[in-house]
């Protein structure tokens, strides 16, 4: 008998757990199923109006003090949190925000929240190494294959240049260094406005007069030298003297930066410390650093913050970790200017010095110069 009295008790619990329930559940489905409540996840409003609740009716009745009054403010009310809860969920996504009633056209939200590294490229750890001159993988063949790439015609032409301070039109030769004030490119465009930028990199007291003239005719320059005795010092109104060495590395974190003989950043660092996000024109004279500090460049897209590169490329060694026989060097020499190339870059100006040695590699070859000084503009390059 006390079993049955037990069993009844646990069937009668279980009954009313059910019920229970069962009455919540019919009340949710009322709940959103209620006219007055307006589900507004059910009906997303849009800017023309559509699946917004019409609460027009009620409104008028409240406003001839009518019997619904109370009931519309408190649908009025869910139908507020619903939809300020729903918004507070979504991404910041501009056409969503459109969709949910926001009041910022996707223009404005992309202006205002650009998502973050949209069309940064990634890095890369090497270069795209282009395939031998000849199978045999010969010095010669890798050599001249270099030689009439840096000495041929120009791979675009320049309709007036800046030499040492003076338009010429077309070309004057005498000097290595020449910057190009074609109006296709931006550069004499923004010499105009005062608005442009030059780093000049170096290791010691070689020639700065086109640093001191670009200075005159308007642009900001900045001058990397490790030899000079104060951080930073400046020489004119417009032209500045710094003591950093430009590298393809990071520190050594095991030196301590007391102990270095000067202070050495990637070029990508310093334009951080210095809140620069581009360069009209990059001067380099690195004396055969300039191969490995051009790789970093590629590899880490800086590149893309230049518009024109002036560089001296020094040839009688490998130096500076490039590593390989002399055919493996020059082909990589090879493949870092076709990287240029694929980067809108193309060459303009190239200068032979025939004051240096004419070795090539320690060689004497194909009559090539020690030294020449190559000058690119970027195509695709806008001031930013």
């Amino acid at each position: 008998m006390m079993n049955k009295d037990k069993s009844r008790k646990a069937f009668a619990l279980h009954l009313c757990l059910l019920f229970t329930t069962l009455l919540i559940a019919v009340q949710i489905y009322m709940e959103f199923r209620s006219p007055q409540s307006s589900s507004f996840l059910g009906r997303l409003p849009t800017p023309d109006g559509h699946g917004v609740p019409d609460l027009s009716r009620d409104q008028g009745r409240r406003r001839s003090g009518g019997r619904g009054a109370d009931q519309v403010d408190l649908s009025r009310d869910m139908v507020i949190k619903r939809q300020v809860s729903y918004v507070r969920s979504l991404q910041r996504n501009p056409a969503v925000m459109t969709a949910v009633g926001g009041t910022e056209s996707p223009e404005k939200l992309a202006d205002c929240c650009p998502v973050q590294h949209k069309h940064r490229k990634s890095q890369r750890w090497h270069i795209d190494l282009q395939p031998w001159a000849n199978p045999n993988h010969s010095l010669e063949d890798e050599a001249k294959r270099f030689l009439d790439y840096i000495t041929s015609p120009q791979q675009i032409s320049c309709g007036n240049a800046l030499e040492n301070g003076v338009i010429n039109n077309p070309w004057i030769t005498g000097s290595p260094w020449l910057a190009c004030l074609d109006g296709r490119y931006s550069l004499a465009q923004q010499i105009k406005k005062k608005q442009c930028r030059v780093y000049s990199l170096g290791l010691g007291s070689e020639d700065k007069q086109l640093e001191v003239n670009l200075a005159k005719a308007g642009c900001e320059v900045h001058c990397f030298n490790p030899s000079i005795k104060v951080p930073h010092v400046q020489e004119a109104q417009r032209l500045w003297h710094h003591r950093l060495s430009i590298d393809w590395r990071d520190p050594n974190p095991a030196i301590s930066p007391n102990k270095q003989h000067s202070n050495t950043k990637k070029l990508g660092a310093i334009l951080n410390d210095f809140g620069h996000r581009k360069i009209d024109v990059l001067k380099a004279d690195m004396e055969s650093a300039e191969w490995k500090i051009l790789e970093n460049l590629v590899l880490e897209n800086v590149i893309d913050k230049i518009g024109q590169l002036l560089f001296e490329v020094h040839l009688h060694w490998p130096g500076f970790e490039v590593s390989g026989d002399d055919s493996t060097v020059v082909r990589y020499w090879y493949s870092l200017l076709k990287e240029l190339e694929h980067s809108h870059f193309r060459l303009f100006h190239s200068h032979r010095d025939d004051s240096k040695p004419q070795v090539f590699l320690q060689k004497n070859l194909l009559n090539a110069s020690s030294s020449y000084t190559l000058s690119w503009v970027n195509t695709k390059w806008r001031h930013q």
